[in-house]
């Protein structure tokens, strides 16, 4: 038998930590502080840490209407370094118009390499979108995008 040491992440690692940040963000419906939190300022504190959000750095590249509200395509990128010593360690994604904000919440170690991902969110109406990301000594960085749902599934 042949036995291989790697010192980078494997493809099999990528996809089991991709899957795990997956199956994460599909348990988020009962977050305890969901209920506690007052308004979106509240909740990105209790959820993402003290602070004011520096608003660079995150992108979110979705567009401004979306055809469907059930499958609202939201593509997040963070322009920050992931160095041992200085890397994105969660981002979050809050709808601000939705029954329960925090839709989505992922963490991230340095091996990953670059944080940029792309996930799909049920939009009721029309709402600011917050995308939270959050550095392993604290700092939050954000965006905010208004997107609109177009009534009927046609955004015509």
């Amino acid at each position: 038998m042949h036995k291989s040491v790697s010192k980078g992440m494997t493809r099999r690692g990528f996809f089991c930590t991709a899957g795990a940040a997956g199956l994460s963000a599909a348990v988020l419906v009962g977050i305890p502080g969901q209920a506690r939190a007052t308004g979106i300022p509240e909740l990105i504190a209790e959820t993402m840490g003290p602070g004011e959000p520096a608003n660079e750095r995150v992108i979110v590249d979705a567009p401004p209407k979306a055809e469907n509200g059930s499958t609202v395509r939201i593509p997040v990128k963070v322009d920050h370094p992931m160095e041992a010593d200085n890397y994105i360690a969660a981002v979050a994604i809050f709808v601000e118009n939705n029954p329960n904000p925090l839709t989505a919440r992922f963490e991230f170690l340095p091996a990953i390499g670059a944080v940029e991902f792309e996930v799909r969110i049920k939009m009721a109406k029309a709402s600011p979108v917050r995308v939270v990301a959050k550095t392993n000594s604290g700092k939050l960085y954000q965006v905010i995008k208004q997107i609109e749902v177009a009534e009927g599934g046609c955004a015509g």
